[in-house]
């Protein structure tokens, strides 16, 4: 069992819908003080107000210094400081390369990687403060080990975030933090409600384990990577995907 993460204070970016929301549902079910913060007020009112537990809502651009910062310090302000930050916020559209506005590219990279770096700039001074904290970024199998046609600005973006990890996890630990990050591979969220039962049906098909991860088996990684039991892990990353990557081919998963 790990310890108690009871009253800490947390922060989880994009955490109106999907793999934020099961993050933040994780979070708040072990007592802890959780902010979920994303752009759309409506969705984050409606999430905090259906999570059980300690759960407030800060609207904020993730991709912009000023936002985040604010974000950060009122946080620390209403929680009493800040424990953790849960860097989770993401943008996937599907374009492939000839047919991608370059500044589609600058969004993508903006919302899934710049706000990494601004998430954690603005927590430091909090974990010096407190002698001590916790990161975890959502990454994603999508880029660092996986490709996908359309998905070029994603992956890019995933794949830097693991890159800005490295020597994050040295800068952070003169403040007794740590940083590491989850993989997820198809987790079910709201966006593939959408696509039909068959979509659904052959996705699970590619997975040893035969089915979609849930938002929450996301956010029991982040919460290991958030306790005193992982407190001598920084830097490294771990691939929650139900052994999607691997199989070497679709025979081999017909041969299970």
């Amino acid at each position: 069992m790990l310890t108690s993460l009871k009253g800490k204070s947390v922060i989880v970016t994009g955490g109106s819908k999907g793999i934020g929301r099961g993050i933040a549902t994780v979070f708040a079910r072990q007592g802890a003080k959780v902010t979920i913060a994303a752009r759309g007020e409506d969705d984050l009112k409606k999430a905090a107000a259906e999570i059980e537990g300690d759960v407030r809502h800060e609207v904020c651009d993730v991709s912009d210094w000023a936002s985040v910062k604010a974000m950060v310090d009122s946080t620390a302000k209403a929680q009493g400081g800040l424990d953790v930050m849960c860097a989770n916020a993401g943008a996937f559209p599907q374009t492939k390369i000839t047919d991608m506005d370059p500044s589609e590219w600058d969004q993508v990279m903006a919302t899934n990687l710049k706000s990494s770096f601004l998430c954690v700039k603005a927590a430091i001074p909090h974990f010096e403060a407190a002698g001590k904290g916790r990161v975890v970024l959502t990454s994603s199998i999508t880029g660092p080990i996986t490709g996908f046609p359309g998905w070029a600005h994603y992956g890019a973006s995933k794949s830097g975030q693991l890159g800005f990890l490295k020597t994050a996890a040295m800068e952070l630990s003169r403040y007794n933090t740590t940083i590491n990050a989850v993989m997820p591979g198809n987790i079910y969220t709201e966006g593939l409600q959408d696509l039909g039962q068959d979509y659904l049906d052959t996705m699970a098909a590619s997975i040893p384990l035969k089915r979609l991860g849930d938002v929450e088996d996301i956010g029991n990684a982040a919460l290991f990577f958030a306790s005193d039991e992982a407190g001598y892990i920084t830097g490294q990353q771990i691939v929650v995907d139900g052994g999607q990557i691997i199989p070497e081919s679709l025979e081999a998963i017909e041969e299970i």
